[in-house]
């Protein structure tokens, strides 16, 4: 057995301790047999998102070697801070896991405990997804129901992104190039600037306020050429943003635009874009894992369940019988919470739905899939290339809907324009070793914290350098800024 600690939180350190106790005693008991002891690579983690998609204890079986019945490893995943010690029977937990993810593994096999939502899939294809898009769609639903706005849910109850003097400093450095190509002639008549992911507005209409005011204050008109516009999911939300940019609203356009494909809305634009900003949307764009081990490439699949304990609950409280769970909620993502009754109570359903929802996985081997599930812009050499100097063992995101809208962005900027987007990235491939880095739940979404050494590596392939600073406004921040300058 291989364990491994994926975290630096001293205080589990007594979870640990109980897990390990836990383990042995299996092994004594022989409720675990030798050889399938040998095989476990138990992982402990804490998971940083209160709300998230795994239980307590969870098994992932691997693709067997061609010719062999056995997996040649189990992963089991714990998450520290859900274990409380002298609490938590572990060793059951343990067991059922272990028995589950090697036994449990048909669409939805006799005397299975769990009532599976959908057949093991890439996550990217995963309802997961369906659930995050449903949430954007009716935000305003869901904050009513919440009594509390999308920024109020997130850490330290705002958006990182509305940090005044960091706004500030970002309207210095963008008034800053304005002056230098005007200097040189460069200037053209009119300035784009995309705002992508624009959500609530409140970032897009506090840049605005601060620009004029700069632009007044310097003595200059760039104010008055500044196109802006304003691009997101749906016109629910687009509508949402525009009382925070009322004061401007004459220089504003509001776009529904892809974002995992903003050139194809866009494409009227290629390279004259100056500035293009994005806050929390890389982290909630559809990803993918991969796991690296004994030189081979795995893709985690996963398929989304609801304990039978909480479907039973569920469908007691809210009138939906066990066997039209699935089907009730496939009508619901489809965009329809009202199918279970009046507004507030589908709103309701909903939200126990996704609250209870929980995600197995399996490692199959990247041989064995009969698509690639690359993004376009990543071939499997080019992955190997850029994994070459990492640890062999290596559990990583792919963060495919990022990658996408990366390479989707940058034909849009012009010659001097850059990308700035502020989001949780991870910048080595060597922290993926040192915690858990999602997928977690926010709110009613689903995030990711990005894998920026990743878009790093593709940006330079395709002509950008990328760089990070970490954001210095806000005390204990995980936010780190990207942005791009083009490669001489």
């Amino acid at each position: 057995m291989i364990l491994k600690l994926n975290h630096l939180r001293g205080e589990t350190a007594a979870a640990t301790q109980e897990v390990t106790a836990a383990l042995y005693a299996l092994l004594e008991e022989g409720q675990i047999p030798q050889d399938q002891f040998s095989r476990l690579r138990v992982h402990l983690d804490w998971i940083q998102y209160k709300q998230n998609f795994r239980d307590v204890v969870m098994a992932a079986p691997v693709d067997p070697e061609p010719g062999e019945q056995t997996a040649p490893f189990i992963d089991v995943f714990v998450d520290t801070r859900q274990v409380v010690p002298g609490a938590t029977d572990l060793r059951a937990t343990i067991l059922s896991a272990i028995a589950h993810a090697t036994s449990c593994t048909a669409p939805q096999s006799p005397g299975c405990d769990r009532l599976l939502l959908e057949d093991f899939t890439s996550f990217r294809t995963s309802i997961a997804w369906s659930f995050n898009s449903l949430y954007w769609r009716r935000l305003d639903e869901w904050e009513k129901s919440t009594g509390k706005s999308y920024e109020q849910a997130l850490p330290g109850g705002s958006s990182d992104a509305s940090h005044p003097d960091g706004v500030a400093d970002s309207v210095a450095d963008f008034w800053t190039l304005l002056q230098d190509m005007e200097k040189k002639k460069q200037l053209p008549p009119e300035i784009f600037i995309l705002e992508l992911g624009v959500g609530a507005g409140a970032r897009c209409g506090l840049w605005l306020n601060k620009f004029q005011a700069l632009d007044r204050q310097r003595g200059t008109h760039f104010y008055l050429k500044l196109r802006v516009l304003l691009g997101d999911y749906s016109l629910a939300t687009l509508d949402m943003s525009r009382p925070a940019v009322k004061d401007h609203v004459d220089l504003c356009s509001f776009m529904v635009i892809d974002a995992l494909n903003p050139l194809k809305t866009l494409s009227f634009l290629r390279h004259k874009i100056l500035y293009v900003h994005s806050s929390n949307m890389y982290d909630n764009l559809p990803d993918e894992e991969f796991l690296r081990r004994d030189g081979r490439l795995y893709l985690v699949q996963v398929r989304m369940y609801l304990q039978m304990a909480d479907a039973r609950r569920i469908g007691a409280t809210f009138g939906v019988q066990l066997e039209r769970m699935r089907f009730v909620i496939g009508r619901m993502l489809e965009g329809d919470p009202d199918y279970v009754g009046y507004r507030a109570h589908g709103i309701a359903f909903w939200k126990e739905v996704y609250k209870a929802a929980r995600l197995e996985e399996r490692m199959t081997r990247f041989e064995n899939l009969p698509d690639s599930p690359l993004p376009t812009v990543l071939d499997i050499a080019k992955l190997e290339d850029i994994l070459a100097a990492a640890p062999d063992d290596l559990r990583f995101h792919v963060s495919s809907g990022a990658l996408e809208s990366f390479c989707n962005t940058l034909p849009l900027l012009h010659p001097r324009g850059y990308l700035q987007v502020q989001d949780i990235f991870v910048t080595s491939l060597n922290t993926y070793a040192l915690g858990f880095h999602g997928p977690g739940k926010l709110d009613g979404s689903v995030v990711n914290w990005v894998n920026g050494a990743l878009l790093k590596e593709v940006g330079e392939r395709v002509g950008y350098d990328v760089h990070f600073a970490p954001f210095r406004y806000r005390t204990g921040s995980k936010t780190n800024i990207l942005y791009t300058t083009p490669r001489d």
